[in-house]
């Protein structure tokens, strides 16, 4: 059983889902991403820069004595300079709407985890969040493989407290967290236009 915890586990971590969404917006739709460009920069900013956190932990002599929760903190640090780091190519290269909502949605996640951890010392699940986060807009967008995510998110709930990680309001929180973010940039986006 513990093996099967730690498949689902490592088979949902933010990036695999990020990657799994865009992927999948993409072959559903490859107008929404603008040009092909803006999809591998997508892939490069939500995908790859934040799983450079893993194979860099035991390299970086702050974090490499440091274990699990040394790799949180550089995963989450990593995700947040990736969100912020595509933020401003789209600014740079003149992104479509539709690339600036899912970059705003994972910038507003990840900071509100960051504060949530750092500053009010609240283990929100940064793993809740990458995968509540990917299959929201996934449905925002209009593709049904979005309702996918409640199992998924089921399946991660329940290999997070049987490997005793976080929660269960850990978890309803990390899971709220891009549910909200993903609301107030669509709120903010309709008020601009």
């Amino acid at each position: 059983m513990s093996k099967i915890v730690k498949v689902i586990r490592i088979l949902t971590v933010a990036p695999v889902m990020a990657f799994v969404m865009l992927l999948t917006l993409y072959l559903h739709n490859p107008l929404l991403f603008g040009s092909r460009a803006d999809f591998v920069l997508s892939i490069l900013f939500l995908v790859v820069f934040p799983l450079l956190a893993y194979p860099l932990q035991p390299l970086i002599k702050k974090y490499k004595d440091k274990g699990r929760e040394g790799q949180r903190i550089l995963a989450i640090d990593f995700a947040v300079s990736g969100y912020i780091c595509g933020c401003l190519f789209a600014m740079l290269l003149h992104a479509p709407k539709n690339v600036w909502t899912i970059y705003l949605s994972y910038l507003l996640s990840g900071i509100l985890i960051m504060l949530t951890n750092k500053l009010f010392h609240f283990r929100t699940s940064g793993h809740t969040c990458g995968v509540a986060g990917p299959f929201a807009l996934l449905i925002y967008f209009g593709h049904p493989f979005g309702f996918y995510g409640i199992p998924v998110l089921v399946l991660v709930f329940l290999s997070s407290l049987q490997m005793k990680r976080h929660t269960v309001l850990q978890l309803i929180c990390g899971a709220a967290i891009p549910i909200a973010a993903l609301g107030i940039v669509i709120m903010i986006s309709s008020l601009i236009n």
